[in-house]
C-alpha cells in the first residue's frame, strides 16, 4: 500500500446499485440485465442491520471511497449488482450492527472488512490501533476488548479486488492432472518462497515467487529427486501478527490466514490487482506438466484475527458470533482449539459453505490435487467434543469434487480429547507422529524394543487396519516444517530460537534428537561423519517403510535452521533453502542417496504396498509376505519383541504382493530383506536361508558414503554378514 491510500480516503457519492443476485458468494464480474457488464457482490453477514459495499479508486495523489449500500437481503445474504464495475477494481465492506461483546456482538461499521470470498487481495495488513474494533490500548485490562474504536481502518487495510474468472490465458480445461495412487505418492513439503528465494538458477526477480516455483530450475531438481507431489506451506492469503510486527519479525510459515480464496499476494511476481490468480494458475500447470501434483496446506481452523484482543479483519466484523466458536457462558471470550486465539464455527452451515466452497475452488478452478489440514481434529469437533460423524466430515465424503482429492489430516488440536491419530474415516490418509516418534527414538538409542517400530516400518497397521483403510493412511514422516531439520536432528539437543525473541521459551522441548556428542556445527571429523550416517539412516528408513514418505524441502541436502525448531518468524537464511549445499561434498552424497532411493521405491511395488501385510504363509514353503529377523537369523518370537533390543531384520516377500496390476495380471517383484542396526558397535547378522533365500546382493549400505551405484556385493544365505555400527543394510533376495 503506498503512502496516498495511508491517508483518509475522499468518500464520494453512491452508485447505482442493482438488486444483484444472491449466489455465488463474493464479487463475480459478468453480463448483468440487458447485457450490460459489471460485479455481482454478495456476502452473508446473518446479524448485520445494514451491509454498505466500498469501491475504492486513485485519483491523483489521494484514495476515493465510494459507498454502495446493499439493500437486497435474500436468506441472510446482502447482495447487488453495479454495472460498470470491471476486474481490477478494489473493494471491501463495512457492515452495520450493535456493539454489545458482552453478548459476542462486535459491529463496528468504521472497520473496513475484507471479503471472506475475496479472490485476490492487494496490500498488506500492518495491525495499527485503527484496526481493531475496540480501543486496543484501553487501560482497564478486564474490559480493554469493550469499548468500541470509531476510528477509520480503511487507510490501513488490504482491500479484495475483483477479479476475471474466464481470462484467456488461464484457460484450465486443457490441464492434465498427474492423478498419482496413494500408494506410489511420495510428498515433499515446501515453502514457496524458502524454496526458491536462494535458487542461483531462478531469475532474481522471480525468487519466492509462484513464478519461481514454476521456473525449470526448480522443476529439474523435483524431477530429478524423484517426488510426486509437493505439499506447499498455507498460500492462503495471511496476516502478521501484532506481536512479531512489533519486534521487527513477520509470520514466514503463513499459519494465520484471512483469505481462503486469495493466493498470498506477497508470493507474486506478476502483481497484486488479480495477476496473482493467473500467477498461481501457470505455476500449477508447470508443476502438473512435471508430473507433480499440488498438494496445498491449508488452515481453516482459525484465523489471524485471533482472539477479543485480536484486530477486527474480516470476519469478526461480518458476524463474530456466526462465525466463530465462543466460550458457552462468556460470549465476549472465544473457545480456542488452536492455540491462536479462536477457533471458525464449523458446526454453522454458512461457515462450513465457506470453507467448503474454497476447498472447491481451489481443485476446479485453480487445479489443486489435495489439502493438508492444518489442526484438522478442530474442524472436527461437534459441539465440543472430535466427532468423526461432524458436519465438516460428512460433507467432505459426499461432496463429487473433494471425495477424490487427496485430503491428508493432522490429526489433533490443543484442546481436551484432541489427539486424534488412527480416528480419521476411510478416504483421510494422516500425519503419523507415531512414526517420526519411535524413528526417531530407534536412531538415537531410546527405544526399549523394537515393536513399536515394526508396526511403524510396516505400516501402520495398529492405527488403520480398521473400515477399509490402507497402509497409505499413514504419512510417515521424521521431520516437518514444525521443528528440527534432518540435519538439526543429529547436530541439537536442545532448541536455539532465540532469534524469535521470546527468549527461547517458544518450540517444543521433546525433539528426541540426539547430537552425537557435540552441541552444534564442529570441525571434528568423526562427529560430522557420524552425523552424515546417521541422517542416512533416517531417509533410508523413510524411504523403506510402508505407507506415504514425506520429508522437508532441503533435508536431502543437509539444510541447517541452526538449531532453530521453530522458525515460524524467520524469513531469511535461517528458513531459506541453501542451494549451495547440493555440490558440496557430504551433502551431495545425501542427495545422491535420496535420489537413489526414490528411484528405488518407484521401481519396486513391495515397497509400496496398497494393501496390509498378512503375515501369513501363502505357498506349501511357507515363505510369508512379511517376516522378522533376530541377527541370529531366526524368526522373531514374542519374547524377541519384548526383550531389549537395537537391531532388527524386515523381509518383505515380493511374491505375495495383493492386487493385480492395469492389465489384471498378478504384481510380482524382487524380495528384499533390511537390517536396521541402531547400536554402536558392528553386529555380525545371520542371513535366512531356504525357503526365504539362497543368495543376498546389496543394494544399499549406509555405512558407506558414496552410494552412486548399487554395491553389487552377493553374501550366500547363512553366513553372517558384519553390520557396521548405526547403518542400515538392503539386500535383495535370490532364490537360484
Amino acid at each position: 500500500m503506498n503512502g496516498s491510500q495511508r491517508a483518509a480516503a475522499r468518500v464520494a457519492p453512491t452508485r447505482p446499485v442493482w438488486p444483484g443476485a444472491p449466489t455465488p458468494l463474493g464479487a463475480r464480474f459478468k453480463a448483468g440485465p440487458d447485457g450490460v457488464a459489471g460485479t455481482n457482490f454478495a456476502l452473508w453477514a446473518g446479524g448485520a442491520e445494514a451491509v454498505e459495499l466500498c469501491l475504492f479508486d486513485t485519483e491523483g495523489d489521494g484514495v476515493v471511497e465510494t459507498r454502495c449500500p446493499l439493500t437486497e437481503l435474500t436468506h441472510e445474504i446482502w447482495h447487488g449488482f453495479l454495472p460498470g464495475v470491471r476486474p481490477g477494481q478494489r473493494y471491501g465492506y463495512r457492515v452495520h450492527g450493535r456493539w454489545d461483546p458482552w453478548t459476542g456482538a462486535r459491529w463496528n461499521p468504521a472497520k473496513l472488512l475484507l471479503d471472506p470470498y475475496a479472490r485476490a487481495v492487494d496490500g498488506d495488513f500492518t495491525l495499527p490501533a485503527e484496526v481493531y474494533g475496540h480501543v486496543r490500548d484501553w487501560p482497564q485490562q478486564h474490559v480493554a476488548d469493550t469499548v468500541r474504536d470509531d476510528r477509520d481502518s480503511a487507510p490501513y487495510v488490504p482491500k479484495g479486488v475483483v477479479v476475471h474468472d474466464d481470462a484467456p490465458d488461464d484457460e484450465w480445461a486443457d490441464d492434465r492432472r498427474p492423478k498419482t495412487p496413494w500408494a506410489d505418492s511420495v510428498i515433499y513439503e515446501l515453502h514457496v518462497r524458502g524454496f526458491t528465494q536462494l535458487h542461483p538458477g531462478i531469475p532474481e526477480e522471480l525468487r519466492g515467487t509462484y513464478a519461481g516455483l514454476a521456473h525449470p530450475a526448480a522443476l529439474e531438481h523435483l524431477v530429478r529427486l524423484g517426488v510426486t507431489a509437493v505439499e506447499l506451506m498455507p498460500v492462503h492469503q495471511f496476516a502478521h501478527e501484532d506481536h512479531l510486527l512489533r519486534r521487527g519479525l513477520k509470520n514466514y510459515w503463513g499459519y494465520n490466514s484471512i483469505g481462503y480464496f486469495a493466493p498470498h499476494a506477497a508470493y507474486a511476481a506478476s502483481g497484486t490487482a488479480g495477476q496473482q490468480v493467473g500467477e498461481f494458475k501457470r505455476m500449477v500447470r508447470a508443476l502438473h506438466e512435471a508430473g507433480i501434483e499440488v498438494i496445498l496446506d491449508v488452515v481453516y481452523n482459525h484465523t489471524a484475527e485471533a482472539g477479543e484482543l485480536g484486530p477486527m479483519l474480516s470476519l469478526k466484523g461480518i458476524d463474530n458470533r456466526g462465525y466463530y466458536r465462543l466460550q458457552p457462558g462468556d460470549a465476549r471470550r472465544y473457545a480456542d482449539y488452536t492455540g491462536c486465539g479462536n477457533t471458525l464455527q464449523v458446526v454453522q452451515p454458512h461457515v462450513l459453505r465457506l470453507i467448503t466452497d474454497s476447498l472447491r475452488y481451489w481443485v476446479t478452478e485453480m487445479g489443486v490435487d489435495g489439502f493438508r489440514f492444518d489442526l484438522a481434529a478442530a474442524l472436527a469437533r461437534s459441539f465440543h467434543d472430535v466427532d468423526m460423524l461432524s458436519p465438516f466430515l460428512a460433507v467432505i465424503a459426499q461432496d463429487p469434487v473433494l471425495r477424490r482429492v487427496k485430503l491428508i489430516a493432522e490429526p489433533w488440536d490443543v484442546g481436551s480429547g484432541g489427539y486424534q491419530v488412527g480416528a480419521f474415516p476411510p478416504l483421510w490418509t494422516e500425519w503419523n507422529d507415531r512414526y517420526r516418534g519411535a524413528v526417531r527414538d530407534f536412531w538415537r538409542g531410546a527405544l526399549p524394543d523394537v515393536r513399536d517400530l515394526g508396526y511403524r516400518l510396516s505400516g501402520s497397521s495398529d492405527l488403520y487396519a480398521w473400515g477399509g483403510r490402507r497402509p497409505y493412511a499413514s504419512v510417515n514422516f521424521v521431520t516437518a516444517h514444525d521443528g528440527f531439520t534432518l540435519r538439526d536432528l543429529v547436530t541439537y539437543e536442545r532448541k536455539h530460537n532465540e532469534a524469535n525473541g521470546e527468549g527461547n521459551r517458544d518450540g517444543s522441548d521433546d525433539n528426541r534428537s540426539w547430537n552425537c556428542g557435540v552441541e552444534g556445527e564442529t570441525d571434528d571429523e568423526g562427529v560430522t561423519a557420524l552425523r552424515r550416517r546417521q541422517l542416512r539412516n533416517l531417509m533410508t528408513t523413510l524411504l523403506l517403510s510402508t505407507g506415504v514418505p514425506m520429508f522437508v524441502a532441503g533435508d536431502e541436502m543437509g539444510r541447517t535452521q541452526r538449531g532453530s525448531n521453530n522458525a515460524y518468524c524467520q524469513d531469511n537464511e535461517i528458513s531459506w533453502v541453501d542451494w549451495g549445499l547440493r555440490d558440496e561434498p557430504g551433502w551431495r552424497e545425501l542427495f545422491a542417496l535420496t535420489s537413489r532411493l526414490m528411484e528405488l521405491r518407484h521401481r519396486h511395488p513391495v515397497l509400496r504396498r496398497r494393501a496390509f501385510f498378512s503375515g501369513r504363509a501363502h505357498s506349501a514353503d511357507g515363505l510369508r509376505d512379511l517376516a522378522w529377523f533376530t541377527p541370529r537369523g531366526t524368526e522373531m518370537t514374542e519374547a524377541d519383541w519384548y526383550a531389549p533390543a537395537a537391531t532388527l531384520g524386515m523381509y518383505l516377500s515380493g511374491r505375495d504382493i495383493p492386487g493385480r496390476d492395469a492389465r489384471g495380471a498378478p504384481v510380482a517383484d524382487d524380495s528384499f530383506l533390511a537390517v536396521l542396526h541402531a547400536a554402536e558397535q558392528p553386529l555380525d547378522f545371520v542371513l535366512p536361508g531356504p525357503p526365504w533365500a539362497r543368495s543376498y546382493e546389496v543394494v544399499v549400505d549406509t555405512a558407506l558414503e558414496e552410494q552412486a551405484a548399487p554395491p553389487g556385493t552377493v553374501h550366500r544365505a547363512g553366513a553372517a554378514v558384519t553390520v557396521p555400527g548405526r547403518s542400515v543394510l538392503l539386500l535383495r533376495v535370490s532364490r537360484t
